[in-house]
């Protein structure tokens, strides 16, 4: 994802509308003819699809990641002091209670720390009010309690008086306490700092909750590094369980990470540096993300994607900065690769080598299976790019040479000038010009790298905040990279995940807030495609009077739970005709079974959009296909994405029936 990405889709050819609004009531009859004679077809990359994350609309801090503090470590106003403790807020006024900020923590890479000096007491003429002063978070828009879960609770505490602290996760306006936790002045260190943890249970659910800090007693509190996780997170990894699930879902084949433009940063200072986001998550300094303009703890850092990918059974990709931002970049003569060999080290180094040994000592000793590096992000056109592209490329084939390494120059329309494993492709553009691109590499010349179609989007006035016309036209894109899959190895919808109040970037797949998710119409499109890595595709071509409105492709998959294999014709209808369709397969070797054959169907109105009031307004519907077999005839919808699922009986099946 990049401000410069905008860019890509405005160097097409403009086409005539073949995916439109306008509607006419009318017939067409097609007939679509595959060949699945063995040896006609040919297997698709095994790493087909993926998905890309990146650190944009609240993706991962507020998002994925499940920690529900926001600005955990005080360190969001900067480094210097006083700062600014936004969303932190004051409970009490400034007759019994002020707050600030200095550098006094104990740990080096983050010194901000809050003080709190409480000027009342639970005696004497100046007494607290009920409750007590102190502090309250209310974490990303609100943190989602919910009754009977279990959170752990971990901050470092300061002070030289003896005072008990009151945790508490409350409602809003802190009237309901829902878990409460206290900690005894005997159990801390006086002067020194002291880490506290503490598990609690929440009695009741509230999806707009806050943690709070409290006392009753006059003295001088210090606090930092402050967090609240639910212990209920996905594979026990600190993923928010229904949005890492819903990636799961997806049955993605790679995880490309962590941008986009978040990887270069506005500025270098601000660009994502691996070796700050890994350790314990204490002592990562984050760091402002100038691109999307909020701050990230890092808590989700590098160690954590590598985590991801893996729980969610799909291989790591990671972006690398080449020592360019949007504003400022190194010179190739003044650049060292030497930091990214390390963090592959960290990543595939066996536990007794000095990164490897950091990664293990964080929880995986076995190694990461990190073979596709991307140097740069949309970084083509920059300066010196090309001279700090052949420094890490060299660098990383001498060291690592089965590393998939891929440029961010464009290889489709010609030979690229440097060597690359594959070669990066962005496109954002209308709905029609996304369609029409299905052909988009039907010309490219079959020999050198492939490409990695890293981010495809539908935007614009078409896309709103992710429409069915906006899914309908990436899910005919799609099926063309499935007939060209012999040079597009890789692809990729962009952006992944927008948080409902901060709203950067428009449409994404998944939208949610602190305790609601559900999928936009492009992220269901994408399960459709969810079997095509590693299947067989087979020649396939449609005959009708007009196919521009049409796509269509054929594959033989192979379910992994019981080693059935099925038949998925996929038709997509962009048009306002409805298609009498009729499907001849020759060539197959097993017979079709209607028995556990289905159709699935994902349509709607071009401007549908799916809602948390509507989270299955556009929504795949399947059904039993009782007519399935190798001919048959079938209605296509206007403006519909189909998909039939045959099933090919294995002969001991057959001759059991």
């Amino acid at each position: 994802m990049g401000l410069r990405g905008t860019l890509c889709a405005l160097v097409l050819v403009s086409i005539s509308c073949w995916c439109s609004a306008s509607r006419i009531d009318a017939n067409q009859t097609a007939t679509l003819l595959v060949d699945a004679s063995p040896g006609m077809g040919r297997m698709m990359p095994q790493n087909m699809f993926g998905i890309f994350f990146e650190e944009i609309n609240h993706a991962g801090a507020g998002g994925l990641w499940a920690e529900l503090i926001s600005n955990r470590g005080f360190e969001d106003g900067g480094p210097n002091t006083p700062s600014n403790i936004y969303p932190w807020s004051i409970i009490g006024n400034e007759t019994n209670i002020i707050v600030s900020t200095d550098r006094t923590s104990c740990f080096i890479r983050n010194k901000v720390a809050l003080r709190m000096e409480v000027l009342c007491d639970n005696n004497g003429s100046n007494i607290c009010p009920a409750g007590g002063v102190g502090v309250y978070n209310p974490g990303f828009w609100g943190m989602n309690i919910q009754q009977g879960k279990a959170y752990k609770i971990a901050l470092h505490v300061r002070t030289s008086e003896s005072m008990n602290l009151y945790l508490s996760l409350t409602s809003s306006d802190g009237s309901l306490n829902l878990a409460t936790a206290t900690i005894q002045s005997d159990t801390l260190e006086k002067t020194d700092w002291t880490k506290v943890e503490l598990q609690v249970e929440s009695s009741g659910t509230n999806v707009n909750a806050r943690f709070q800090l409290t006392t009753t007693t006059k003295g001088v509190i210090w606090l930092d590094q402050v967090s609240v996780m639910p212990l209920d997170t996905y594979k026990g990894h600190g993923f928010r369980m229904e949005l890492a699930s819903m990636l799961a879902d997806l049955k993605p084949r790679f995880l490309r990470f962590p941008g986009g433009s978040y990887v270069e940063g506005e500025w270098l200072m601000n660009a994502f540096r691996w070796r700050e986001t890994i350790g314990p998550w204490e002592e990562r300094p984050g760091h402002f993300n100038d691109v999307w303009k909020y701050w990230t703890d890092d808590g989700l850092g590098f160690y954590e994607f590598l985590q991801l990918a893996e729980d969610i059974g799909a291989l790591p990709l990671w972006v690398v900065n080449t020592g360019i931002s949007h504003n400022d970049q190194v010179n190739p003569s003044s650049i060292s690769a030497f930091d990214t060999l390390d963090a592959i080290e960290f990543a595939r180094g066996d536990s007794g080598s000095k990164w490897g040994s950091v990664r293990a000592s964080m929880g995986h000793p076995e190694p990461f299976q990190l073979y596709y590096v991307a140097l740069g992000n949309q970084d083509c056109s920059m300066r010196n790019y090309k001279g700090n592209y052949l420094k890490f490329y060299s660098a990383i084939k001498d060291a690592y040479p089965d590393i998939q390494v891929i440029s961010n120059c464009d290889g489709s329309s010609g030979p690229l000038d440097h060597p690359a494993d594959l070669y990066d492709f962005h496109v954002y553009t209308s709905a029609n010009n996304m369609f029409s691109m299905a052909h988009q590499f039907d010309r490219t010349s079959r020999s050198g790298p492939k490409a990695f179609v890293s981010e495809y989007a539908v935007t614009g006035k078409d896309a709103g905040k992710g429409s069915f016309l906006a899914a309908l036209a990436q899910a005919g894109f799609l099926i063309g990279l499935e007939r060209n899959s012999d040079i597009v190895e890789m692809a990729s919808n962009a952006p992944l995940f927008v948080n409902d109040n901060d709203r950067r970037w428009s449409p994404d797949a998944i939208v949610f807030n602190s305790w609601q998710q559900y999928g936009t119409p492009s992220y269901w499109m994408q399960h459709f495609f969810k079997e095509s890595s590693g299947a067989i595709i087979h020649p396939s071509v449609l005959q009708a009077s007009s196919t521009k409105s049409l796509m269509a492709s054929a594959i033989t998959w192979q379910k992994s739970e019981d080693g059935n294999k099925y038949l998925k014709i996929k038709i997509v209808n962009c048009g306002s005709d409805l298609v009498n369709l009729k499907i001849s397969v020759t060539g197959l070797e097993n017979d079709v079974c209607s028995c556990v054959s289905k159709k699935t169907v994902l349509t709607g109105r071009l401007t549908d959009e799916n809602s948390f009031r509507e989270p299955k307004k556009v929504f795949p519907v399947s059904s039993k296909l009782p007519n399935a077999r190798s001919n048959m005839d079938v209605v296509i919808t206007p403006y519909s994405i189909n998909a039939f699922d045959l099933f090919l009986a294995p002969a001991s099946y057959s001759s059991s029936m």
